[in-house]
Order: C-alpha cells, then sequence, then structure tokens
C-alpha cells in the first residue's frame, strides 16, 4: 500500500476527517438498533418461545419464568448502562463497545441453540438473555459518547438524532420483528441478530477509533457494588410487585417486595453520598448541578415510564379485544398487534432525525417540551375513544404520540450530551441509558398494577355475571371471579385465549354444552366481557402517563436555552445562544 493511501486510510478514522463521523454514526447507529430490538423482540415472541420450550408461562409456578423472560434483559441493561459508560471513559469508548458487539453476538448463538425444554429451556433462554444484555449495555453506553465525540457540536443533534430515534424505534420495531419470526419459527427471534452482530463486530473492530478525551483515575469496585445491587433490588421488588400475594390482587404487601424496593431506596442514596466522597467515583455526581443534564435525565426518565406503559397497555387493548373482535384468532394477535402499531414507529421515525436537526439551530427546549406536551393529549385522547375504536382514529392518535415523542427525545438526549465535558461523556451517556431503561422497568411495575387496581374492583362481577349466563355453576363462577385479574391480564398480553386459560384446567367447558363452551372459549366472550372493565383500569392508567408528560415536560422548560459544554475540560462551561438560561458548573 502506497504511502498517499495509507494517509487516505488513517484520516478517514481521524476526528477531523469528514466521513469518519458518517463511519460513526452508521455502526453505532447499528448497534444501538440491535441492543433495543432485542429488549421488546421477545415481548411479543413469548407465546411461541414457550410452546417451543414446551412451558405453560400462567401455570402459578412459571410466572417467574415469565417475568424474567420479560424483565430480565431490560433490568440488566439498566443496571450496567453507567459501569460500562465510566469503562468507556477510562479505557476507551471504543474498546468498550466493540467488546459489547462480541459478547452480544456469542449470546445471541447460544439462544438459537437451546438444548433443553420446560424449566431448564427456560433457564437457558433467561441466562443467555443476561449475557446478552451484558453486550447491549456496553453499545447502549458508549454509542451516544462515540458520536459526541466525532460530530462538532453543530452537527450533534442531527447525529444524536438519528441514534436515539434507533434507540426507541427499536423498541417499537422489535414488536412487529418479533412478531413476524414468531409465525416461522421461535428460534428465528434470537437467529436474526446474529448476522447483523456478526457484521457489526467486525465493522466496528475496523472503522472505529478512540477519538475522545479519557478520562484519568481508577475502577470505583465499591460504588459499582453498591449502584448494581440497589437498582437491582428495587427493579425485582418492583417486577414482582405485580404478582399476587396472599389474597391480594398484588405483591406490594409482600415482604420481600417491600425489602426490595426500601432496601433498593436505600442503597441508591447511599451511592449518592459514596460517590461524592471518593475520589475516582463510578459517576460524577456533580454533574447533576448542571441544569441541561438533570433536567433533561428527568424528563427522559418520565418520558420513558409512559412511553413503556402506553407500549404495554396498547398490546393488551390489541390483543385482548380489539382484535378477536375483529375476527383474528388468539394466536395470531401478537403478529398483528405489532402490524397495527406501525403509525406509532412511523410517527416516531419522521419526527426524530427532523427535531434533532432542528435542534442544532433552535436549541432543545422548545422542541422537547411541545413533544412531552403533545403526547400528553395524545394519552387523554385515547381515553376518550371506544374500547372498539375505529381504526383510522386509533391510527392517528397513535401517529401523533409517535410525533409527540419523536420531537422529545432526539433534542433531549442532545441537549444531555452537549452539557456535559468531553472526559465525562461516556458515563453521562451510560446515566441518562440507565434512566430510559430504568424507566421500561418502572413502567410495567407501574402500569400493571394501576390497570389491576382498576380492573379488580369491575372485573370479578363481570367474570361472575358472564360465566353464569353461559352454564356456569355459581360456585365455579365465584372460584374464577375471585382469582387475580393479573391472570387475565398476563394471557391477553401473551395472545392466549384467557377463558380457555383458566376454565381449562378445572375441565368446566367438558361439562358444558357445545353452545355455551364454544361461546366462552370464542372471539367474543371475553373481550365483551373485559371491555367496560378494562377502560376502568385505562383510565388510571393514561392519566397517570399523561401527568408524567407534562410533569416531564416542565422539566424540559428548566433546562434553560442552546448550551454547549466547552470540549476542554478546562475552560468555564458557555452558554451558546443564551447567558443567563443555564446553570452549568465549572469544576466537573
Amino acid at each position: 500500500m502506497s504511502t498517499k493511501t495509507e494517509r487516505t486510510r488513517v484520516g478517514m478514522f481521524n476526528k477531523d476527517h469528514p466521513n469518519y463521523k458518517w463511519i460513526a454514526l452508521s455502526n453505532t447507529t447499528l448497534g444501538i438498533l440491535m441492543a433495543t430490538i432485542n429488549g421488546s423482540i421477545v415481548l411479543i415472541s413469548l407465546p411461541a418461545i414457550f410452546k417451543g420450550i414446551k412451558l405453560n408461562p400462567l401455570e402459578p409456578g412459571n410466572v417467574s419464568y415469565l417475568l424474567w423472560m420479560l424483565m430480565g434483559y431490560i433490568l440488566v441493561t439498566a443496571v450496567l448502562v453507567v459501569s460500562f459508560g465510566r469503562l468507556g471513559d477510562l479505557y476507551g469508548r471504543v474498546k468498550i463497545y466493540n467488546l459489547g458487539f462480541v459478547i452480544f453476538t456469542l449470546a445471541a448463538i447460544a439462544l438459537v441453540f437451546d438444548p433443553f425444554t420446560s424449566g431448564q429451556g427456560a433457564l437457558w433462554l433467561i441466562g443467555f438473555r443476561v449475557i446478552q444484555a451484558v453486550g447491549g449495555s456496553m453499545l447502549f453506553a458508549n454509542s451516544t459518547a462515540i458520536l459526541t465525540d466525532a460530530f462538532p457540536a453543530d452537527r450533534r443533534g442531527f447525529a444524536l438524532g438519528i441514534n436515539q430515534v434507533a434507540a426507541i424505534a427499536g423498541t417499537f420495531l422489535g414488536l412487529i420483528v418479533g412478531g413476524i419470526l414468531a409465525e416461522i419459527d421461535w428460534r428465528a427471534v434470537f437467529l436474526v441478530s446474529v448476522p447483523f452482530g456478526i457484521l457489526g463486530t467486525i465493522w466496528s473492530y475496523k472503522s472505529l477509533h478512540e477519538v475522545g478525551t479519557r478520562a484519568t483515575g481508577k475502577v470505583d469496585v465499591p460504588g459499582n457494588i453498591v449502584f448494581a445491587v440497589g437498582l437491582v433490588a428495587l427493579l425485582a421488588g418492583i417486577t414482582y410487585g405485580i404478582q399476587p400475594y396472599g389474597n391480594s390482587s398484588t405483591g406490594w404487601s409482600n415482604p420481600w417486595v417491600l425489602t426490595g424496593i426500601i432496601g433498593g431506596i436505600a442503597l441508591l442514596i447511599a451511592f449518592v453520598f459514596l460517590e461524592l466522597r471518593v475520589k475516582d467515583p463510578m459517576f460524577n455526581m456533580r454533574l447533576f448541578r448542571i441544569r441541561a443534564f438533570a433536567a433533561g435525565n428527568i424528563a427522559g426518565l418520565l418520558a420513558s415510564i409512559g412511553r413503556g406503559g402506553l407500549q404495554f397497555m396498547l398490546i393488551i387493548w390489541l390483543q385482548g379485544i380489539w382484535l378477536p373482535l375483529h375476527g383474528y384468532s388468539y394466536e395470531s394477535t401478537p403478529l398483528w398487534a405489532g402490524i397495527y402499531l406501525l403509525p406509532l414507529t412511523i410517527g416516531f421515525l419522521v419526527s426524530g432525525p427532523v427535531s434533532g436537526t432542528l435542534s442544532d439551530r433552535f436549541g432543545a427546549r422548545s422542541f422537547a417540551t411541545g413533544g412531552l406536551v403533545l403526547v400528553a393529549i395524545t394519552f387523554i385522547a385515547l381515553l376518550l375513544i371506544p374500547v372498539d375504536f375505529p381504526y383510522w382514529l386509533f391510527a392517528m392518535i397513535t401517529f401523533l404520540n409517535g410525533i409527540g415523542s419523536g420531537m422529545f427525545a432526539a433534542p433531549n438526549r442532545t441537549a444531555i450530551m452537549n452539557s456535559v465535558p468531553a472526559n465525562q461523556r461516556g458515563a453521562a451517556s451510560g446515566m441518562t441509558g440507565t434512566f430510559q431503561n430504568a424507566g421500561n422497568s418502572l413502567s410495567i411495575g407501574i402500569f400493571f398494577s394501576l390497570m389491576i387496581a382498576g380492573l379488580s374492583t369491575t372485573l370479578p362481577n363481570a367474570l361472575r355475571a358472564g360465566l353464569t349466563s353461559h352454564g356456569v355453576s355459581t360456585t365455579i363462577a365465584n372460584q374464577v371471579a375471585a382469582t387475580p385479574p393479573v391472570g387475565s391480564l398476563f394471557a391477553a398480553f401473551l395472545g392466549y385465549n384467557p377463558i380457555a386459560s383458566i376454565l381449562g384446567p378445572t375441565g368446566v367447558l367438558k361439562s358444558l354444552s357445545p353452545a355455551n363452551a364454544s361461546a366462552l372459549t370464542g372471539k367474543a366472550f371475553f373481550p365483551q366481557l373485559i371491555s367496560d372493565p378494562f377502560h376502568s383500569g385505562l383510565v388510571i392508567v393514561f392519566i397517570a402517563a399523561a401527568v408524567m408528560s407534562i410533569i416531564g415536560a416542565i422539566a424540559s422548560v428548566l433546562m434553560g436555552g442552546k448550551y454547549v459544554h466547552p470540549e476542554s475540560t478546562d475552560e468555564a462551561p458557555k452558554p451558546v445562544e443564551s447567558p443567563a438560561s443555564v446553570d452549568a458548573m465549572s469544576d466537573v
């Protein structure tokens, strides 16, 4: 190779070369898309996966397998992204990012070749999903920091907009991809990651180079341990809070749940004080003195909780009620739920890059604030439409919700990353990822519990009246009515026929007339039965989500005007346009 050619090749991987930033953008977009698609791809594929490993997840002893298949990946990424972001600051963001591709891909291969069935098969999948989440955390934590290093301040909104769109759109795309692949074979759900993982691994090792500013210091082992244990305890406690306990329809009175939540919060509070006192903290808590960073992360957490709640509630709404009422079999509802949610994804894909680019010129505040206000309006709009809605109206509302989410997400992430010193970008990206992933985890516990609270007052009477009207004895109907609503919710979420799941093991269906048995297990009985109780729960859920969105919008207002932290850590932070708009710190 000639000297000139070698200089050209090396120059492309220099931060100042015009081509390197596009290489970084395309590779990190692939990485973040893979990581987030795999966070949601299993949600829609669970019926096929459990059928493939010959396990009924609705049996009482198997509910934990169901919860950890749902939550394991999200929980691990929430816990580890800060640690891997800090390691990226210390040892190289590209190095940690590249290793993430390797771990992610090897775990995907292992998932495809699960050799077991039943409980052992589920444990194999849960275990390697956890390992895959380790790799995903490395990708998630460092992709934003790599882009912030590669792009100049006046183009970061566009680049981070693309990256953030990929991050959140991946959670929606996973539903569609999972629904399609589950129809082919459950192993295809995991196999799809393998070729992209191999491609991304080779590409990242060949193309990405360290161009950012590294931090000095050593790994904060006590901080990592306290943070990980505290966040795992908190999120696991919230997750198990949706399971019945004793005579209660939820598990919030379970001593283990309370211990996990209270202990987790106590450890996270201790983590804050620990990080303020150690010489080389895992995360520089003083970054929260930067108004744009603190307010942006608060808004991001609330938006993530609302977005996760919307996703779960719409899946239950479509799979448990609307699709069966419109003639779809329960077995096909996971696929069609993903398809009918396309307007939400399209809205997000349309507005995310545009708002990110415009925020480079005009700042993030107006876009982020307006986006969350629009999201809040769509939550209220969803309450006003009938449960058996005309699809065009549902599509329009969810499209506008996607528009609002895109308006918020990209500018908010850009404002956060612009506000921090160059040598703190990995940890800052990790902390932002933690808020986003923790929001997804919290949304399951919060919104499932709110929905169960709404259903518990109305569903028992509806079940009792509906069953007795079709020949089920009063005794059996009372027993079914007394079962926790979470079973019906999980069945609808999984695309199972809830009445068949509840009555099938009891043998009651065999004792009924063919007409009554057919009516009870048909496509219309359960959707019609649950429509009014479900709407009661929906009112509670979406009002809570709207309130969170408005609070997030207020936090976005408080972020201040357009602001970029200087590249040199020796300079004091400077607002770009509004000198009095940002309470920034100069001693980070």
